[in-house]
């Protein structure tokens, strides 16, 4: 079951989410759009971490291990994306991280 709540797929930007282990439970509509040319929605039960390239992987088991927040800049074939990774909680306890793509708009 996708544990994203019905209004992340009302909002125009791709959240996804992960357990603890890294493996990708929850993806809104444009977070599937997004991915689609690798896999889309068939991302769910794979690994986020296999997803990203160093430096980013090594970061992002660091997050899973010790989890904070972390913001940063990337390139997609979109253009510019803000990333915010961030853990996520169910009544209180860990569950992962879930990961929010912005495209920055090209001026």
């Amino acid at each position: 079951m996708n544990p994203l709540h019905l209004w992340s797929n009302e909002v125009d930007f791709p959240i996804t989410l992960c357990d603890t282990s890294g493996i990708i439970v929850g993806m809104n509509h444009k977070s599937i759009e997004f991915f689609a040319d690798d896999g889309g929605e068939s991302l769910l039960g794979k690994s986020l971490v296999d997803c990203h390239p160093e430096p980013s992987r090594t970061k992002l088991l660091d997050l899973l291990a010790n989890p904070r927040a972390n913001t940063y800049y990337s390139k997609s074939s979109m253009g510019k994306l803000l990333v915010h990774e961030t853990p996520w909680y169910e009544n209180g306890i860990y569950m992962g991280l879930v990961e929010i793509l912005i495209t920055i708009p090209q001026s």
